[in-house]
């Protein structure tokens, strides 16, 4: 439910049959209203202005090429519903799409591994943080994004690392402190010392938790 007690609503664009419906069923376990379901991203704008979802599940992956149109189509909604958070599914970590994804703005943007899709919990968290403007990324995804921008993580101590993949997780303070085992306040020095090794000068907080998970994902 979102702030206005009514399921969030979702809309999903999934060209394999199988995966759309059991997506649909999913959905409805979660609470969630489907209000399209879709196997190509032909007129997304259209179907987007008719059903007014708060989220957009896409797969990377559509016809007619099987390439990129997911991908292409999530930037185009972007820009043409911004407060549509958009959640892109795909079978393999695909970096460069994530990149370009996150460069057309990182709010309310979503990138998890099909293989996911199966934990119904991992799913509706990230379904949720989307439609509220979180960045949601998959942990494979993180690490080889990191992996590919390796000269920044030089500057920074194990821990800090990790804190740093934990947000580009989209977890907040106390999330990470749990996952960590630390306390809050330790969480927050760690992420006030990743913003100073980034040069990130002071302004809102939100605002350089974003450009310090971007400035290391090469976006």
């Amino acid at each position: 439910m979102d702030g206005r007690n009514r399921p969030l609503r979702v809309a999903i664009v999934e060209d394999s049959t199988l995966l759309r419906e059991g997506l649909v069923r999913l959905l409805a376990e979660a609470g969630f209203e489907t209000v399209a379901a879709r196997g190509d991203a032909v007129d997304l704008d259209g179907v987007v202005a008719e059903s007014a979802p708060d989220v957009v599940v896409l797969d990377v992956r559509l016809p007619p090429t099987h390439r990129d149109e997911g991908v292409r189509a999530a930037i185009r909604l972007r820009a043409t519903h911004p407060a549509v958070g958009v959640l892109l599914l795909s079978q393999y970590v695909e970096t460069t799409y994530a990149r370009e994804l996150l460069t057309a703005g990182s709010e309310g943007i979503g990138y998890l591994l099909k293989d996911r899709v199966t934990d119904l919990e991992q799913l509706r968290r990230a379904i949720e943080q989307v439609a509220s403007g979180g960045t949601v990324l998959d942990p494979k995804m993180v690490e080889e994004m990191l992996r590919a921008r390796a000269d920044p993580l030089a500057r920074l101590t194990p821990r800090e690392t990790q804190v740093l993949r934990a947000m580009a997780e989209g977890r907040s303070n106390a999330a990470i402190a749990e996952a960590l085992v630390v306390s809050q306040g330790a969480v927050e020095k760690h992420v006030t010392s990743i913003f100073a090794k980034l040069g990130l000068e002071e302004s809102a907080a939100a605002h350089r938790r974003v450009l310090a998970v971007l400035s290391f994902l090469g976006a």
